[in-house]
């Protein structure tokens, strides 16, 4: 398998290595960084290359780096059935720079891309229908970005009896417990369940 990698990352090199900023195999997958103005000439040469062969687009997502200067990664996975080879691209973004969308090189990207736009704020410039696909649209915010804040003082859910969503002031559904964090090792202060009846 490596030696298979190993091949195409040459080969892409030699082809198309001005689209290519690095590329690393790791964990038996090829990964190549690319800029943002090539990502769609590189993701049409992977799909229409006879000696790559990459049509199925399995997933496009985000990852959140808050201390970089430009935080986030929007990172490309492919399958190449002919090859039985998968591939990353992964493209470095900031919080107001847009990424050309994928959905002209494979229109499977919509729904990914709007996933993404909606997890972490990531714009897509040329986009048919950047909107939420997972939060409210009333939703601000965007939840999987690390500075999101984990707390608040309103909780959103569909009420079935009034057949629409809803927002509620946070409850906490549980009692609060609290634990002593003694080693069972060491024994506890109290008697537990089942305990009562041996010796003392």
């Amino acid at each position: 398998m490596s030696e298979a990698l190993n091949e195409l990352a040459s080969y892409l090199q030699e082809t198309r290595g001005a689209l290519i900023a690095s590329s690393e195999i790791a964990f038996g997958e090829l990964t190549l960084a690319a800029k943002s103005e090539n990502i769609i000439s590189l993701l049409t040469f992977l799909r229409d290359d006879v000696q790559c062969g990459f049509v199925n687009l399995i997933d496009i997502c985000g990852v959140d780096y808050p201390a970089r200067e430009d935080r986030f990664d929007v990172v490309y996975h492919l399958l190449s059935p002919r090859q039985n080879l998968r591939i990353r691209i992964k493209v470095a973004t900031g919080e107001f720079k847009p990424v050309p969308s994928a959905c002209p090189v494979f229109p499977g990207a919509d729904w990914f891309e709007r996933e993404a736009w909606d997890m972490y704020g990531i714009l897509f410039t040329d986009h048919p229908d950047l909107r939420r696909i997972l939060t409210d649209y009333g939703f601000e915010g965007h939840p999987l970005r690390k500075d999101f804040p984990t707390t608040g003082f309103v909780e959103v859910r569909y009420d079935d009896s009034a057949k629409r969503v809803v927002y509620e002031p946070v409850e906490l559904k549980q009692e609060f417990r609290n634990f002593d964090f003694l080693s069972p090792w060491e024994g506890t202060d109290y008697v537990l369940p089942g305990d009562e009846k041996a010796a003392k």
